[in-house]
């Protein structure tokens, strides 16, 4: 059983950093959710001199949860207007606009 827990603990550990690296807002606080639950219960079954291991995973965890809240908070998603774009698409409108008419007077 404790075999199992280590394994679990370390797997969500290492996809909770995973999570909170990619851009997946708040998807990645489900892998860190899980990984505390399987530290926590690791270090309940734990020796005394064998808590080393869930309390850096926990670390870890309690690392990645922060880093995933602050960029929940502090990063803002905007959508800017790109006005060059939006400019020489008008500018492509005219040109092509331009072009047909051309076309209609050599077609007459």
């Amino acid at each position: 059983m404790k075999k199992l827990l280590i394994g679990l603990a370390i797997i969500f550990t290492i996809l909770s950093v995973i999570f909170s690296a990619l851009p997946l807002d708040t998807i990645a606080f489900l892998p860190i959710g899980l990984a505390i639950i399987f530290c926590l219960l690791l270090l309940k079954k734990s020796n005394a001199n064998q808590k080393k291991l869930p309390n850096f995973l926990l670390l870890l965890c309690a690392l990645s949860s922060l880093f995933v809240l602050g960029k929940l908070l502090l990063i803002k998603d905007e959508v800017l207007k790109d006005a060059k774009f939006e400019k020489e698409k008008k500018e492509t409108k005219k040109e092509a606009k331009k072009e047909l008419e051309d076309l209609e007077k050599d077609l007459e």
